[in-house]
C-alpha cells in the first residue's frame, strides 16, 4: 500500500499545462531570433570582405568573427529560455496557501489553491456524494424561478437550449475510448 502512494505520478496541473506551452513557444521563437541573427550577421561580414578587397575570405581573423557570431546566437537561445517562470508560479502558489491558512483553510498541495481559484460554484451534500461517489441536482434557479429536480417540462423552457450549452462548455468530463477493451468509457472529473 505505501510503495502504491509512493509511485503515483502527480497530474500536470492546467496552469503548468500553460506555462509548459509559453515556455516552449518561446524558445522556440528564441531558437528562430538566434539563427536568423546568426546568418544576418554572417551575411554583414561576407559582404564587408567581398567589398573591401584587401580582406581574404579564409583568415583566422573571419573565423573568429563566426565564432562569436554563434557565440552570440547561444546567449540569444539561453536569454529567450524562461527559466525564472516555474519558480515564480511556485513562490505565488505557496503565497495563495498562506493565505488560504490565514482564513482556516488546510491545503495539503500547492496546486489546489490554483484549483479553487478556477471554482466558481461549490456543490456540496452530507450524504449520497461522499458515500456513493453520485452527485445530484436537487434543485436549480433560472429565468426567476427556483426548480426541484429536473421539472416535466424542462424542454419548453426558454433557456433549456442555453442551459444545455453551459454546462457542456464549462466541463472537462468526455468519454473516451478504453485501450483495454475498445469500449467507450466516461473520463473526466467525477462531478461532472
Amino acid at each position: 500500500m505505501a510503495e502504491e502512494k509512493l509511485n503515483i505520478e502527480d497530474e500536470i496541473t492546467p496552469l503548468q499545462a500553460k506555462l509548459e506551452t509559453i515556455a516552449n513557444e518561446i524558445g522556440k521563437v528564441g531558437v528562430y531570433v538566434a539563427i536568423l541573427t546568426f546568418v544576418a550577421m554572417s551575411i554583414n561580414l561576407m559582404i564587408s570582405i567581398y567589398l573591401d578587397d584587401s580582406k581574404r575570405f579564409a583568415t583566422v581573423e573571419t573565423l573568429n568573427k563566426f565564432i562569436d557570431f554563434i557565440i552570440i546566437a547561444v546567449t540569444v537561445i539561453v536569454v529567450a529560455v524562461p527559466e525564472g517562470l516555474p519558480l515564480a508560479v511556485t513562490i505565488s502558489l505557496a503565497f495563495s496557501v498562506m493565505k488560504m491558512k490565514k482564513e482556516n483553510n488546510l491545503v495539503r498541495k500547492l496546486d489546489a489553491s490554483e484549483t479553487m481559484g478556477g471554482a466558481n460554484e461549490i456543490c456540496t451534500d452530507k450524504t449520497g456524494t461522499l458515500t456513493k461517489n453520485l452527485m445530484s441536482v436537487k434543485e436549480f434557479y433560472t429565468v426567476d424561478q427556483v426548480f426541484v429536480g429536473r421539472p416535466n417540462h424542462f424542454k419548453e423552457i426558454k433557456t433549456s437550449q442555453l442551459l444545455t450549452e453551459g454546462v457542456l462548455f464549462n466541463c472537462s468530463a468526455r468519454i473516451e475510448r478504453d485501450q483495454d477493451n475498445g469500449r467507450y468509457v466516461p473520463k473526466g472529473n467525477c462531478t461532472e
